[in-house]
């Protein structure tokens, strides 16, 4: 892989992860700065990482290593905010993420309760008017 192919991969995975520098790209794969610095000097990346990322993330191995386009080429930027979130939750512990799921929960049912608590006051606003 020429030192130009490789930057390229490398810039894809950036573009993936929502990484702007080599540190956040390596915490996202997580991989450390100095392993990402050896992939450079050896102008190589590990393939068996390549196709997890693709996996991972909505991008085929033709796009990722050859820049190629693919009908499922990378998320639009309207979905940076999202990726951006998906990543933050990826990087928590196991149980921050649980807590974090509990919240989303709570929500949920909080949500649920205030419609239905709107369904019934619409129906005593019918009911008295009538």
């Amino acid at each position: 892989m020429s030192s130009h192919s490789l930057a390229s991969v490398l810039a894809r995975l950036k573009q993936l992860t929502g990484s702007a520098t080599d540190v956040q790209l390596a915490r996202a794969l997580d991989v450390s700065p100095q392993t990402l610095s050896s992939w450079k000097v050896r102008d190589s990346i590990p393939y068996s990482l390549c196709v997890l990322v693709a996996r991972k993330h909505p991008c085929t191995l033709d796009w990722l290593l050859l820049g190629e386009p693919h009908e499922r080429s990378p998320a639009p930027a309207n979905d940076a905010w999202e990726n951006d979130v998906l990543e933050r939750l990826r990087g928590l512990s196991s149980a921050d993420r649980q807590a974090i799921l509990l919240h989303i929960e709570d929500k949920q049912r909080i949500q649920q309760l205030e419609q239905q608590l709107q369904a019934l006051n619409a129906n005593c606003a019918g009911a008295n008017a009538g």
